[in-house]
């Protein structure tokens, strides 16, 4: 499993932080990112964890799935990859 670099973190930040970012800007990400594992949720998915970094449009969580157990972790250098969740906005 791969570590998430810091250039990819940084560009994967650029596309979630736009602020009209919209989920087709992961459409290609396993393409753009090969071997970093994204997952998209719910925020009731992850209820009661603290994001890496919130965007106007998307929270950003990151994954460390070394060892036999997925957590979330706020460590980038030990990220092997991204929880994605869609801030819909309230009507």
């Amino acid at each position: 499993m791969a570590n998430l670099s810091a250039e990819q973190l940084v560009e994967i930040e650029g596309l979630l932080s736009g602020p009209e970012a919209d989920p087709s800007v992961l459409q290609d990400f396993r393409q753009r990112f090969p071997g970093i594992s994204l997952t998209r949720c719910d925020s009731s998915d992850v209820d009661g964890e603290r994001p890496y970094k919130e965007f106007a449009c998307f929270t950003l969580y990151l994954v460390n799935a070394h060892d036999h157990c997925v957590t979330i972790t706020r460590d980038p250098s030990a990220a092997t990859g991204i929880i994605v969740v869609h801030n819909r906005k309230k009507s």
